[in-house]
């Protein structure tokens, strides 16, 4: 097995997806506690148990509220918790299939195979994404 050669330092497509990990994680936990601290603060805290929160915080998704013990279930519907949803999906499914990338290229060397390997993480990525959306339009 032979290691894979790093690149020459600079700008490269290597170094922003380097960055975009750090920083894709770090969009990860701000939409988190985002997520859970308006939820505390809308009514979460006395009216739901702390699984629901915490399905919330990782997903804000009405439905997880639904069967609980909160009354108005307004606050939770509306266009900000469907945009920190698809922030949320982008930013969690390209952290991980850049993850996935990334350990596949350490392990294939330069042949074809890399090359098919890329282009199924592309498409499996594409599909997630159209997945997750429709789950979300779907809500």
């Amino acid at each position: 097995m032979t290691s894979r050669k790093v690149v020459k330092r600079g700008f490269s497509l290597d170094y922003i997806m380097w960055l975009f990990m750090r920083l894709s994680a770090l969009v990860l936990y701000v939409v988190g506690l985002t997520g859970l601290t308006v939820a505390l603060v809308i009514g979460a805290r006395t009216q739901t148990d702390i699984s629901t929160i915490i399905r919330w915080m990782f997903f804000p998704n009405p439905m997880h509220v639904a069967n609980s013990d909160i009354v108005n279930l307004d606050a939770f519907r509306n266009e900000f918790w469907n945009i920190l949803q698809y922030i949320a999906i982008f930013f969690g499914v390209t952290h991980g299939m850049n993850g996935l990338r990334i350990v596949v290229e350490d392990f294939m060397g330069s042949t074809i195979w890399r090359t098919l390997w890329r282009g199924f993480i592309f498409f499996l990525w594409i599909f997630i994404i159209l997945l997750a959306s429709s789950v979300i339009l779907a809500s």
